[in-house]
């Protein structure tokens, strides 16, 4: 027996989707598309008054070059070097 789980509502729309024995479930295309969800994609699961919310974690590479503002890349690259050695 399947449970449904209403998790998704687009303005006056509202997606229902099927939870599987297992637990898993199918994000709408237009939710994966929008928010750039593929395959692979890690999705932190947060507990709201409202229900559940999935929020796509950011990766290393969307956080690239978020130093910009703080540092040049040799200093940043200098200050992990220092740390590594006072780890060492």
């Amino acid at each position: 027996m399947s449970e449904t789980l209403n998790v998704i509502r687009d303005e006056c729309m509202e997606f229902e989707v099927v939870v599987t024995k297992k637990g898993q479930t199918t994000i709408p295309a237009k939710f994966r598309k929008k928010f750039k969800i593929e395959e692979g994609t890690r999705l932190e699961v947060v507990e709201t008054d409202e229900g559940i919310l999935f929020k796509p974690k950011k990766s290393f590479w969307d956080l690239f070059g978020s130093g910009a503002p703080y540092a040049t890349v040799e200093e940043i690259k200098n200050e992990l070097d220092r740390l590594r050695e006072e780890d060492a």
